[in-house]
C-alpha cells in the first residue's frame, strides 16, 4: 500500500516537473528525507545532458526519444525512492502520544470532522479476558499482562512495555453477555509463551479503524460518550463499521496528569 502511494505521488510530481520524491510523497511519519526540487531539477538536467548526444543521430537524440528516456529514468528513480521511503515498519515514526515507546504501525488515511480514519498493519498483542469494565476488573487484567512482561513467561524474559493498553468490548445482544478483554501491544511476533493460561497471544489483522481522540483522565462514562459520538459521526459520513464492538486505548500512566491522550476505536468490517 505504501509503495503504491509513493509511486502515485512520484508520478504526479514527475508530470509537474516538481521533484523526484517531493516532501508530500514522503510523509513525516515515515521519517523519509525529501529531495528538494532544485536538486531534482539539477539531476534531471544532468540526465538530459548525458543522453542528448548520440552517434546514431549525428550527435543528437530526437526530442521525443529523449523525453521518453528521461521519463523512464525518472520513473525508475521514483520507484527506488518509493521502496526506500515507504516500508512502513522501517520508516515509521510513532506519534507524540506514544511517549517514545513502540506503538502499532498505522497510516492516516483521512482526517474527518470529529474522527480520524487510519489504516493499521497487522499487529501482535498479549490479551486476557476480564469480568467487566470496572476499575478493579481492569487493574486485575493489566497486572497479569504487566507481570508477563516482567519475566513471568516461559523464557523468564523481560519485555519492554509499549503503548497503548487497549480495552476491547463486545456489547451484549439480546441473547449474550458483554465480553471484555484487555491487551498490550507487542513489537515481536515471537514472544515467549505466558505462564498464566488466562493470557493468550493474539494477532489483529491489518485494516481500517476509525478513531476519536479525547484528553483528560478518562472514565467509563467518557469512553462510552465518545464511542456514541464516534458512531454518530460515522453514520453521518456514510461509513460502514462494526456496530457491536469498540476499543478504548490508553497511552498514559495513571500518574501522568497532563497532556493525556485517550482514544476510542471502531473498526470497519
Amino acid at each position: 500500500m505504501h509503495l503504491l502511494y509513493g509511486w502515485t505521488l512520484c508520478s504526479v510530481a514527475e508530470t509537474l516537473s516538481v521533484s523526484i520524491c517531493p516532501s508530500a510523497s514522503c510523509p513525516a511519519q515515515f521519517g523519509a528525507e525529501p529531495v528538494p526540487a532544485v536538486r531534482a531539477h539539477e539531476e534531471g538536467a544532468r540526465l538530459v545532458a548525458s543522453v542528448r548526444r548520440s552517434p546514431a543521430t549525428h550527435g543528437f537524440v530526437e526530442p521525443t526519444i529523449l523525453s521518453t528516456m528521461v521519463r523512464t529514468i525518472l520513473s525508475a528513480l521514483c520507484l527506488l525512492v518509493g521502496l526506500i521511503c515507504f516500508p512502513s515498519t522501517e520508516c515509521w515514526e510513532a506519534p507524540w502520544f506514544c511517549h517514545g515507546r513502540e506503538c502499532p504501525v498505522y497510516t492516516v488515511v483521512q482526517q474527518h470532522e470529529g474522527f480520524e480514519e487510519r489504516r493499521y498493519e497487522e499487529s501482535h498483542w498479549i490479551t486476557t479476558n476480564v469480568a467487566g469494565t470496572s476499575e478493579s476488573d481492569l487493574k486485575d487484567g493489566f497486572w497479569k499482562l504487566y507481570y508477563f512482561s516482567q519475566g513471568q513467561n516461559s523464557e523468564n524474559k523481560e519485555i519492554d512495555m509499549t503503548r497503548p493498553v487497549v480495552v476491547s468490548v463486545k456489547e451484549a445482544d439480546g441473547m449474550g453477555e458483554q465480553q471484555v478483554s484487555i491487551s498490550v501491544f507487542q513489537t515481536d511476533a515471537n514472544i515467549p509463551d505466558p505462564n498464566d493460561n488466562t493470557i493468550r497471544k493474539t494477532v489483529i489483522p491489518g485494516g481500517t479503524v476509525y478513531i476519536r481522540s479525547f484528553s483528560g483522565m478518562a472514565s467509563d462514562e467518557d469512553a462510552l460518550e465518545n464511542v456514541q459520538q464516534l458512531r454518530n459521526d460515522l453514520r453521518a459520513a456514510g461509513k460502514v463499521f462494526v456496530e457491536n464492538k469498540f476499543d478504548a486505548a490508553g497511552y498514559d500512566a495513571p500518574w501522568d496528569l497532563i497532556n493525556r491522550h485517550n482514544e476510542v476505536w471502531v473498526r470497519a468490517p
